[in-house]
């Protein structure tokens, strides 16, 4: 698939096949806004009709030699998979292939992101299909989404070849990829080979670290999910924080910044446990280091220029090597070590299973283990005795788990504490200037807050007429991996994905909390005797041009346009109270979370957000300007 401009270098690439069967097809619109959408449908299309199997190239690639017998191979050893003969060194999916690079595997199995589309093959019925899924959830995805969506919809795993038989050239991108900056291969082979009789056994991992946008993470298996998290943080939920930065304080450090320092060396220190985890054999040297000197420039070619990565290559190579050995040393040392779990004592119920699951997650690493049920009632056999607290996140609208039965439960099981999760909503409609809890004395006019108060009553009366001490904590804006998407946050990148302008609302201030921020202020709340009826809580606050600057970085570059008309205004809020009381101060980086809610949104979720865009939002045509 090519652009018209770059029709020669494709034809090169489809030279390269001794039989000739590569067939170059060109934008159908290249006066279009470019995107690698609209020429994906005619390239999956165009399927032979005795073919088996059907090959994708984009036109910037470069082809190890013998591919093509080799990816005839390959069709015919695994014939009801997608298979991907390129990762670049700056996805998630980069840590799969180290992993399998690392432990000797062939091949990987990719977990949730964009497919990697550079070189990609598929069965023959399910690329005829593609076409179709495309018009119908298309919708101005990137097409690697897209095709990530489809493939989830036919229950298709795809396994990653490792090392890659593919790389990427770094010619510019038609497509407006040249963002992304420098990008090639994590680890690649100028030479294909497979036999019949290798071994197509395929590795599938629980946990995955890597480096992306100068951030250390760990993808984790969570039952039917992945949970994404900083690699500081898992290193501290499984004990190993202390002896990780302890590696890093006596290691030879070399001349990069502190910051790339210490990610990179939790990056590989967290891949050398995940690789002693699943083998005792040593990594091949030469292997090694070659995955080791793809992870400086995958985790910072968006923030470097390839001139400049280039001299800092083998520095974090060879900082990589000491701590991958650091890792694997400090899972030799503990293994089989028993860590046994505290019991829970705080029970978090309300909201989107998956975001209170999270929750949960992050209260227990901040000290207060605890679990999430959908209801009370369903987490009798996990707590035992009475709950030291419940956390309950609150909606107005009807959730299947209206307030007054969980407010029943919560007296049955005799809970010690209820921390009801509110919202700054309540706020709605109020006076401009920063909002302090007592500033809200009785029942607000606007609807939506009024709502909010409302519940919050109800739980006020209940813990007057039960004595059961009961907190209130009004949440900005929530921002993270399964954040409600009813928030302006999630419907800008939403748009800015699906390539719709977002409306700007003149004089709107915005505030979030990061989902982390949230963790540690429910854990620092419940670390003290119930203090304060009402704490207001958020991260940070943002004018209305700032926050979608905040979208264009972390989801993807999108126009915006002016309404005429204001919209309803939330003030914002001030937090000085929970500090004052606690010692709490926001310390997430915003901008990390906003960007794992963005990628939540593109790549984690599965076909619930398909339709969303659909339909035009009559709004959309009235009353609004060019910015």
């Amino acid at each position: 698939m090519t652009h018209p401009r770059r029709r020669a270098a494709a034809e090169a690439i489809a030279a390269k096949d001794p039989r000739g069967r590569v067939r170059v097809v060109t934008d159908p619109d290249p006066s279009g806004p470019p995107t690698a959408l609209r020429t994906a449908n005619p390239s999956w299309s165009c399927v032979g009709a005795d073919a088996t199997h059907h090959v994708v190239f984009q036109d910037d690639v470069l082809i190890a030699e013998d591919f093509f017998p080799c990816v005839e191979k390959v069709a015919a050893a695994v014939p009801d998979e997608a298979v991907a003969f390129y990762e670049g060194w700056e996805g998630r999916n980069s840590g799969v292939v180290r992993l399998g690079a690392l432990t000797g595997a062939q091949w990987a199995y990719a977990i949730d992101e964009h497919v990697p589309s550079l070189a990609l093959m598929l069965p023959a019925d399910a690329a005829r299909g593609y076409e179709r899924f495309a018009a119908e959830h298309g919708n101005g995805w990137p097409y690697d989404v897209v095709i990530q969506r489809y493939l989830k919809a036919l229950d298709i795993p795809v396994r990653i070849a490792v090392p890659s038989t593919v790389d990427h050239d770094d010619v510019p991108s038609i497509a407006g990829n040249s963002t992304h900056g420098w990008r090639r291969a994590t680890f690649f082979t100028d030479r294909a080979a497979f036999s019949p009789d290798d071994n197509t056994a395929c590795a599938a991992f629980s946990l995955v670290p890597f480096y992306q946008y100068g951030e250390s993470k760990c993808a984790v298996r969570q039952e039917d999910r992945w949970e994404y998290l900083d690699t500081d943080r898992y290193l501290r939920r499984i004990g190993l924080l202390g002896t990780c930065e302890d590696g890093l304080a006596a290691a030879d450090r070399p001349d990069l910044p502190d910051t790339v320092c210490r990610q990179v060396w939790l990056t590989a220190f967290a891949t050398g446990v995940a690789v002693a985890a699943l083998t005792d054999r040593d990594p091949e040297p030469a292997v090694a280091a070659a995955v080791m000197e793809s992870l400086g420039p995958g985790g910072l070619c968006e923030e470097y220029t390839g001139a400049e990565l280039v001299p800092m290559i083998p520095l974090v190579r060879d900082l990589a090597l000491a701590a991958l050995d650091a890792g694997r040393a400090a899972h030799r040392a503990t293994a089989g070590t028993p860590r046994p779990a505290p019991a829970p004592g705080v029970v978090v119920t309300g909201g989107d299973p998956a975001f209170g699951a999270q929750l949960a997650r992050l209260l227990t690493d901040a000290g207060r283990t605890a679990v999430h049920a959908e209801r009370l009632d369903q987490a009798a056999h996990a707590v035992p005795g009475a709950p030291d607290a419940v956390i309950h996140l609150g909606s107005p609208h009807d959730t299947g788990y209206p307030l007054a039965d969980l407010l029943a439960d919560a007296e049955k099981l005799g809970a010690r504490r209820l921390v009801h999760a509110s919202s700054a909503a309540v706020y709605r409609g109020g006076a401009a200037e920063d909002r302090a809890e007592d500033s809200l004395r009785e029942r607000p006019e606007d609807a939506e807050a009024r709502l909010w108060w409302d519940a919050e009553e109800q739980c006020r009366a209940w813990g007057r007429q039960t004595g059961t001490p009961v907190q209130i904590v009004r949440f900005a804006e929530p921002v993270g991996p399964h954040a409600p998407l009813d928030g302006v946050l999630a419907d800008w990148m939403l748009r800015a994905w699906t390539r719709r302008p977002m409306t700007l609302v003149e004089g709107r201030r915005h505030q979030i909390v990061d989902y982390r921020d949230m963790a540690d202020a429910l854990a620092a709340l419940l670390a003290r005797p119930a203090g304060p009826e009402i704490c207001n809580v958020a991260s940070a606050g943002y004018d209305e041009t700032a926050f979608a600057e905040l979208v264009t970085e972390t989801a993807r570059r999108t126009p915006w346009e002016r309404a005429d008309a204001p919209g309803p205004h939330t003030p914002l809020m001030s937090t000085a109270l929970i500090t004052a009381e606690t010692g709490w101060r926001p310390a997430a980086p915003v901008h990390n979370g906003a960007r794992a809610q963005a990628q939540w949104l593109a790549c984690d979720t599965h076909d619930d957000l398909v339709g969303l865009w659909r339909t035009p939002d009559p709004g959309d045509d009235t009353g609004v300007r060019r910015a």
